[in-house]
């Protein structure tokens, strides 16, 4: 199975009151810039535009994924998947990588960014995956953060795409995304991750991370955003919108 393809804060120090029905319902949310109202028709816009959004790493199955996401760091995805599609040909269970062995990885990979130490890391949680686990990959965030090489946000990923749960993996593009917007502002990954934990309504949950990282790299680009073709820029609170 290979898949591929292809938003006020209330600074007040008062003490916080017990939310009515009412106020559950209208308002901004806390540390959102943004309308309930708003976001919901924010998604509804997302949706609209990609109904079945994917990532764009290529993957066989969870192992590949996972293998995939620790190599994506630092590294584009198409790099990625140009060394990753004869790997996987040849290695996609811990097993065979094992038996692959991390010379041979390494020259499969010396493309990406830091692949040496990448190399080291595949290894190592390969066998992990075998000595604890089964050679299966655990659908459980702080079993896959025990793992060398992986991290939060890559957890995140494989819980989301190969678990289909609503995580919310916060790259370089959704932080921009959610500070720009105001959906979500926050100094650091955590803190808007757990901003979008907060306000994405529970029916956008499961797609969310991939509609805010698309649209951060296709439309919300770093540089030069696309402002005239954005979906949802009369919502977005940006000060330098090139529309």
């Amino acid at each position: 199975m290979t898949k591929s393809t292809p938003l006020s804060q209330n600074k007040s120090r008062a003490p916080a009151k017990m939310p009515t029905r009412n106020s559950r319902r209208k308002g901004p949310l806390r540390r959102t810039r943004l309308s309930r109202t708003e976001i919901d028709t924010l998604f509804a816009r997302l949706e609209e535009k990609m109904p079945e959004p994917r990532g764009e790493l290529d993957y066989i199955n969870p192992y590949t994924l996972l293998v995939a996401v620790v190599l994506s760091a630092q590294a584009t995805d198409v790099g990625v998947n140009k060394a990753t599609g004869p790997l996987f040909a040849v290695a996609d269970t811990p097993q065979k990588m094992l038996a692959l062995g991390e010379e041979r990885l390494r020259e499969a990979i010396r493309t990406i960014g830091l692949y040496r130490n990448k190399a080291k890391n595949v290894i190592a949680l390969s066998k992990r995956l075998i000595e604890d686990h089964g050679g299966n990959v655990p659908a459980d965030r702080a079993a896959l953060e025990k793992l060398p090489g992986v991290g939060r946000k890559t957890a995140n990923v494989v819980l989301n795409t190969a678990f289909r749960q609503p995580t919310i993996a916060v790259d370089t593009h959704i932080f921009r995304v959610a500070n720009r917007t105001g959906l979500a502002p926050g100094n650091d990954p955590l803190a808007v991750e757990q901003g979008l934990e907060r306000v994405v309504p529970e029916r956008y949950r499961l797609h969310a991370h991939h509609w805010l990282i698309l649209h951060g790299r296709y439309v919300c680009k770093a540089r030069k955003p696309d402002c005239p073709a954005c979906v949802i820029s009369d919502i977005c609170k940006f000060a330098g919108k090139t529309l």
